[in-house]
């Protein structure tokens, strides 16, 4: 009784031995008898370790020829019937039984499974070209009135400004709560100026040796220039521009120096470059920014209003299963002084209760208003500590009038 004999009978016996389905296209490959091997070799990989599996590789790397072995191309269709596949790919993917011998080299080509590609992944350039425009910012409009004739009408209309011998461009200072969007309006205001939008973080700046941060920034803004009309978006501006009368070092103080002589110096201009910073701490920032030529616009980003809040339930409950009792009016009237991300996590808060529910009970149901309703009355907003902190400069010390938005804010709002 032959090998082949035995090793087939003990496959009738127990059809899923992936070490006997080995044996056998060993026994096949021995006899020369390719395509045979290939099958065995195939169904052993369907019930193998992966210790058998890589030395099943190797003997189909042997067996194909290597012209037949490419890397699949990253941007095949679906429609492409056959391609020649790696020993990674063989690796990683069920293989076809069903093997194309008929090629005029007589060599063996492997069938490749198409998976569930649909479309490329679309490249980040173009992510990054998106614009995002005051359409996108859901309610909000006194701000967003505020920003088109301060920032966005100057700077689309220079020849007027120009008549009056007025530059356009220079600095403004968003300053608010966190999660109240001030980066996103930063964004929206890029695009509505037609510019292009150059966020900077503190990392870009800040850096261990001597002089190396003055000249980081000094290269920013002579990039900036370059690509006139562009913003320059500073995040956490107090991170940047802390208040030298704080305590900070002199490495920092030069830092801060040389932020105010690139923002209005004898040698440096604006002109057609905008500078949007963003801060949540504005009594942090160093007093010298705020004054005219440099930070001389300072706009009070409020928490979302009523259509912002309604317009933030929409995005945050989209593609989530929902019963059709959803009132996003009636979340958002609950929902006073909710910054963007508290409202988030009500929505994840909600989503967390309905996920326990359905594991324990093993019965799906969609999130439904009573799950948002119990949700918000277990979170407070955020907003709240740092209005009760602004209040007290407001009342002590806006002498120079820079917190009177925020002053018609809170008279609007009793409860802080």
């Amino acid at each position: 009784m032959s090998k082949l004999t035995v090793l087939e009978d003990m496959l009738r016996l127990d059809p899923n031995n992936a070490n006997v389905w080995y044996l056998l296209g060993m026994e096949y490959l021995e006899s020369d008898s390719k395509d045979r091997a290939l099958q065995a070799f195939s169904r052993s990989l369907q019930y193998c370790n992966e210790e058998l599996k890589l030395q099943i590789a190797e003997k189909i790397a042997g067996i194909v020829s290597k012209s037949d072995l490419s890397v699949v191309d990253s941007d095949y269709s679906d429609e492409d019937e056959e391609s020649y596949v790696s020993v990674e790919a063989i690796e990683n993917r069920d293989i076809d039984t069903d093997i194309d011998t008929d090629s005029a080299d007589g060599s063996i080509r492997l069938k490749v499974i198409p998976g569930n590609k649909k479309e490329k992944v679309t490249d980040i350039k173009q992510k990054l070209a998106e614009k995002i425009t005051f359409a996108d910012v859901g309610g909000l409009e006194e701000l967003k009135e505020t920003i088109q004739m301060k920032i966005v009408k100057p700077f689309i209309n220079p020849s007027l400004f120009s008549k009056f011998k007025k530059k356009t461009g220079g600095g403004i200072l968003l300053f608010g709560p966190p999660g109240c969007g001030k980066t996103f309006i930063a964004k929206a205001t890029s695009a509505e100026c037609q510019a292009k939008f150059i966020p900077v973080h503190i990392t870009d700046i800040i850096d261990p040796y001597i002089g190396i941060s003055e000249k980081n920034i000094a290269d920013i803004f002579s990039s900036a220039r370059q690509q006139a009309p562009s913003v320059l978006f500073f995040d956490e501006l107090d991170a940047v521009g802390f208040h030298r009368g704080k305590g900070t070092s002199e490495h920092r103080r030069s830092i801060v120096d040389q932020l105010l002589t690139e923002m209005e110096g004898i040698d440096t201009s604006t002109d057609k470059l905008l500078v949007i910073g963003a801060t949540n701490m504005p009594w942090d920032v160093d007093p010298a920014f705020k004054r005219p030529g440099r930070f001389d616009k300072l706009i009070f980003v409020p928490p979302p209003d009523q259509l912002a809040r309604e317009a933030i339930f929409k995005l945050k409950l989209a593609e989530k299963p929902l019963h059709q009792d959803i009132n996003y009016q009636v979340l958002a009237a609950k929902t006073e002084l909710y910054s963007g991300a508290d409202i988030e996590n009500v929505v994840e808060l909600s989503t967390e209760v309905v996920i326990t529910e359905i594991m324990r009970s093993e019965i799906e149901r969609p999130i439904m208003m009573d799950d948002l309703l119990e949700a918000i009355e277990k979170s407070t907003p955020t907003t709240l500590d740092w209005l009760r902190t602004i209040k007290n400069y407001v009342k002590y010390s806006n002498q120079s009038g820079l917190y009177n938005e925020v002053d018609k804010y809170l008279v609007k709002h009793k409860q802080v």
